[in-house]
């Protein structure tokens, strides 16, 4: 009897519920398998936070956001525009409040439209004043920032430095009378009164201090016979008689700035607003003397690399570079003023090499578009800095400490000297000061006092005026 054929299983019948259910998990599994290989889209990345700094020498926005962000740019004339394209980023809330963030007095920018031009693209439209050089770059993480895409807007036509510091060089009445508000700490017995200028001013200086034995005796020099303060309109041409007056020229400069916050003291305050503060303090008592003009490497809250603060004295010709600043440290004990200069042969200390190496990391902060900058710059400028410059900072570095010594506890008795950045210009004697311990508690409140400011700014101007009392400053045969 013939064998009658066995019928296939149910998973083999076309059709059958067991064969569907086969194929499909079959087919899941081939999926499986296969999916790493074929990439799925990338989520859009999404904007953190949005920041406007605007300043007269550029305007920076600040896009931060959770992922790399690759952007490109154009121009466009009559009337002049600035259009922004944003790959891999979609429209949110916080984004669209970069409108909001644009003041009606920014030099640049008269506004901002933001809108999603197609999938997973952002068009940014600046409508400007007038025309600009723009910088687009990105920039890693880095302390509490998360990735950046940084717009710099330069004009087009910047302005001389020293043309500009002649502008600003006197303040108007309400600014002056804003630094002034309140009044200096009542003078000790004996004291000098700083910035009423005379005759015998600077030997009168020296002479109190020998007595009073905070410096050695030595000769006293001859003071110059002090000369009405030139009005900006006669500012580099010869006063009445022929008789050419030697401007002397001081840059400060207020460190951090912008983007840059600098150290920040346990009630939230920032080293950039208090370094700000007392700059403009220093300025106002340093222009109270006989042909004297400041230079500020910024008068406002904007970002200013490390080089270029050093290029800007150069190019106002200053005789003296003050940068400015509130130390800090892991520990809120550590407590007392500083003044550092630089040091050819390596730091003083360790405390003086992590400082100049926490000070030099600003750049990075604060951010620096790397594909403008010379790369030889840093090296150049170190290789100029010479011994007798070193050696002058030194000077000017002993008569400031020395001051300061006389309104706050000082870190250490003697100045410091560490590779900063920001002290290599190659021929000004150039120091940086430390004012007190932001992280301190105690020291963070001196430092928001106004009268504790006024007291530093007049330390620093006497110790400025002892300087220049032994150290006169030469006829200028370099040009900017």
């Amino acid at each position: 009897m013939p064998r009658t054929p066995a019928l296939p299983p149910d998973s083999l019948i076309p059709g059958s519920p067991k064969r569907r259910a086969v194929l499909k998990a079959g087919g899941t599994l081939l999926l499986s398998v296969v999916a790493p290989l074929t990439p799925l889209p990338a989520a859009a990345a999404q904007i953190m936070a949005v920041r406007v700094w605007p300043a007269d020498e550029y305007t920076r926005i600040t896009l931060e956001n959770d992922g790399d962000l690759k952007a490109t740019h154009f121009m466009v004339a009559d009337p002049p525009r600035l259009v922004v394209d944003i790959d891999g980023l979609a429209l949110n809330e916080t984004l669209k409040g970069l409108v909001a963030k644009v003041e009606s007095n920014d030099p640049y920018i008269k506004q901002v439209r933001v809108a999603q031009n197609r999938p997973n693209v952002v068009r940014l439209v600046f409508d400007l004043k007038e025309e600009v050089k723009p910088q687009v770059f990105t920039l890693a993480p880095v302390a509490g920032y998360r990735h950046r895409l940084i717009f710099d807007l330069y004009p087009t036509h910047p302005a001389d430095p020293l043309s500009a510091m002649i502008a600003k060089e006197n303040w108007s009445e309400a600014e002056k009378n804003t630094a002034a508000a309140t009044p200096a700490p009542a003078p000790q017995p004996g004291a000098p009164t700083v910035g009423q200028a005379g005759p015998d001013a600077i030997a009168k200086l020296e002479a109190d201090a020998a007595r009073a034995g905070s410096t050695p005796a030595q000769p006293q020099p001859t003071a110059p016979q002090a000369q009405p303060k030139p009005q900006p309109s006669s500012q580099g041409k010869n006063p009445p008689g022929g008789k050419v007056t030697r401007m002397v020229t001081i840059a400060l400069d207020p460190g951090h700035g912008g983007e840059d916050p600098g150290a920040t003291g346990a009630t939230g305050v920032h080293e950039k607003d208090i370094v700000l503060a007392v700059a403009k303090r220093l300025k106002a008592k340093l222009e109270e003397l006989p042909n004297t003009r400041v230079m500020l490497t910024r008068d406002a809250d904007f970002f200013v690399p490390l080089g270029q603060r050093v290029e800007k004295a150069r190019k106002v010709q200053a005789d003296l570079f003050v940068s400015i600043h509130a130390d800090a440290f892991i520990q809120p004990s550590a407590r007392g003023s500083s003044v550092f200069v630089l040091s050819e042969k390596g730091a003083s200390s360790s405390a003086a090499r992590w400082l100049a190496a926490d000070q030099n990391k600003a750049d990075l902060i604060g951010g620096v578009n790397l594909g403008t900058q010379d790369k030889q710059l840093a090296s150049v400028l170190f290789d100029l800095s010479t011994t007798a410059q070193i050696n002058d900072s030194m000077k000017l570095g002993k008569a400031v400490l020395s001051e300061i010594g006389g309104i706050n506890r000082l870190h250490k008795g003697s100045v410091e000297q560490a590779g900063f950045a920001v002290l290599k210009a190659p021929d000004i004697p150039s120091i940086l000061v430390e004012t007190a311990f932001i992280s301190n508690p105690e020291e963070e409140a001196k430092l928001k006092d106004d009268a504790y400011q006024n007291q530093l700014a007049d330390a620093i101007t006497k110790g400025i005026k002892r300087y220049f009392a032994y150290n006169p400053p030469l006829a200028k045969g370099r040009t900017a």
